[in-house]
């Protein structure tokens, strides 16, 4: 088992190479609550946890370096993700396809069995949730209507 230390490090390596870094990573022994992710290790393994509003919310516990990563990255990945889409959205189209997309790119620049882990997991939510893309089009339409309902007061 590592330290937290030398899990920062690896951690901000990989980060650097996806072009993370601040509040998007995690932080370690500690929670900040808000919902930023933390890292903890004691004897029962590597810890990956999330607090919001002094409640728990998520940990992952795993003796496995390789899948704590992972978990660390899913969540990195998705910020850098949601940041990509809206910087770059296709009007009329499910912000997910690109915000999808873009996430199993930096995973598997990271790992390409991340990668290829993460696109299963997509796969598997829009089995369930599939995409919309006339959905975001009325949506777009009522944005459109209420600016000019407002622009006429």
């Amino acid at each position: 088992m590592i330290s937290l230390p030398e899990i920062k490090v690896e951690v901000d390596r990989l980060a650097a190479r996806i072009g993370a870094s601040g509040y998007v990573l995690p932080t370690y022994g500690y929670t900040e609550d808000g919902a930023r992710p933390h890292v903890e290790v004691d004897v029962r393994g590597y810890h990956y946890v999330i607090v919001e509003r002094g409640r728990e919310l998520k940990r992952i516990t795993t003796d496995d370096l390789d899948e704590l990563f992972y978990n660390i990255f899913e969540g990195v990945t998705f910020s850098l993700a949601g940041d990509y889409e809206v910087n770059h959205r296709i009007e009329g189209q499910d912000s997910r396809r690109l915000l999808f997309q873009r996430q199993v790119e930096l995973l598997s620049a990271l790992s390409p069995q991340w990668g290829e882990r993460e696109s299963r997991r997509h796969e598997r939510i829009l089995h369930e949730y599939p995409y919309c893309d006339r959905a975001r089009t009325w949506s777009i339409r009522a944005r459109d209507w209420i600016r000019s309902v407002l622009a006429e007061l």
